[in-house]
């Protein structure tokens, strides 16, 4: 079992650079390919990025790529989301995920196992 809070979320001028973090609980963070998806109001919930779990590897929306960086760092059991360049379409809540099936690293949002509660990012225009 894994508990997964994020942090970081704010409001930001369109241009802007926020950071988020989600701190694990539960002994197996390691080994879990984690991920971060965002939903806006009124669409459905979307992929942003995903990252293996040595950190080797990672993956990217194309709305995404060259602007967000995701990371983690096992020994503080935690996932980063650097976000720089941000775009009022980038306004949504964030949330971090972990998959148990570290072989992958998944776009689908069926495929995680464990969610954040999720924290607001607003790029203002």
């Amino acid at each position: 079992q894994v508990q997964l809070v994020e942090s970081g979320g704010g409001l930001v001028q369109a241009g802007g650079s926020l950071r988020l973090s989600c701190a694990a609980s539960g002994r197996t963070f390691s080994s879990y390919t984690m991920g971060w998806f965002r939903q806006a109001p009124g669409k459905v919930r979307e992929f942003v990025a995903a990252i293996s779990w040595t950190g080797g590897s990672t993956y990217y929306a194309d709305s995404v790529k060259g602007r967000f960086t995701i990371s983690r760092d096992n020994a503080k059991m935690s996932v980063y989301l650097q976000m720089n360049s941000l775009k009022p379409e980038d306004t949504a809540v964030y949330y971090c995920a972990a998959d148990r099936n570290r072989v992958r690293l998944s776009d689908r949002d069926f495929e995680y196992d464990y969610w954040g509660q999720g924290t607001q990012v607003t790029a203002s225009s």
